[in-house]
């Protein structure tokens, strides 16, 4: 009897050791179909909608004008010339008007960088600096003065080398007056309607100029006093009679015609614009 007992063991005993590993068998294949499922790549909501439902973008506005170019070329350089033209005339009644406060602008006083900068466009860097005293210097080329230049482009050269050092010279020391005092250096156009009206408002501001409250109007001690220094320094390089005082007084005389031709003129640059086709 022990000894059948003994028989059967072995067997009893590898038949459970085959089901135990059946058992670890099919765990391990569970735990792997269940790796397998977690490691798939989810796909978010956003990214279905956008596989679902996607839309054409719009044209870029480079995209659209390429599209446009292509479509009618011949218009669409006619109206890109217009355009240009438009920008050019615009840049050139600029060269005149200079540096001015709009109708539509409040004053506000300029702080000292950008009275710098004023400065240095009234003077330097700007073509407008240099057309008004090319003009000048063509007046006083057709006057004939001073007498002992000669015509022809020689003389005009020295007439406009004159102009422009005697208005650098002007407008620096009409600078710094007026930082000094804190007066406004630029032209404020007309709130006001009529032809009389703003040109009588362009005669009194080559007169008068508001002081750092932009309120109250002071006389324009500053540009006078300027226009006075710049004529007698241009006395170093004139020919005789050196006169500095008389040089001075006609600088300072001169300052009220070409001062009110320039402030009328920017008085009136939207309608000089608009004569010229500028919208």
């Amino acid at each position: 009897m022990s000894r059948a007992l003994t028989q059967r063991v072995p067997g009893s005993q590898s038949r459970r050791n085959g089901c135990g590993l059946l058992v670890i068998a099919c765990v391990l294949a569970m735990m792997g179909r269940v790796w397998a499922q977690g490691s798939e790549p989810t796909q978010s909501p956003a990214q279905n909608s956008g596989q679902t439902a996607a839309k054409p973008l719009p044209d870029a506005p480079e995209e659209s004008q390429k599209k446009d170019q292509s479509e009618n070329p011949v218009q669409f350089v006619e109206h890109k010339t217009k355009r240009e033209l438009l920008r050019a005339r615009d840049w050139e009644s600029g060269w005149i008007a200079g540096e001015y406060v709009g109708r539509n602008r409040p004053l506000v006083t300029p702080t000292r960088e950008e009275r710098e900068i004023i400065y240095l466009r009234q003077t330097l860097i700007t073509p407008e600096a240099y057309v008004k005293r090319m003009f000048a210097a063509g007046v006083d080329q057709v006057r004939g003065v001073p007498y002992q230049w000669e015509g022809g482009w020689g003389g005009y050269a020295d007439r406009f080398g004159s102009r422009e050092g005697q208005f650098i010279a002007a407008n620096s020391l009409a600078a710094l007056g007026n930082a000094k005092l804190g007066y406004e250096v630029r032209y404020d156009q007309c709130k006001c309607q009529g032809l009389w009206r703003r040109t009588r408002h362009a005669f009194i501001r080559n007169l008068v100029t508001y002081d750092r409250s932009e309120e109250h109007l002071r006389p324009q001690l500053a540009l006078y006093a300027g226009a006075f220094g710049g004529g007698m320094i241009s006395t170093a390089w004139k020919p005789s009679p050196k006169d500095a005082f008389v040089n001075g007084g006609r600088s300072a005389a001169e300052q009220v015609g070409w001062g009110t031709l320039l402030n009328f003129v920017t008085e009136f640059s939207w309608e000089i614009n608009r004569k010229q086709g500028v919208k």
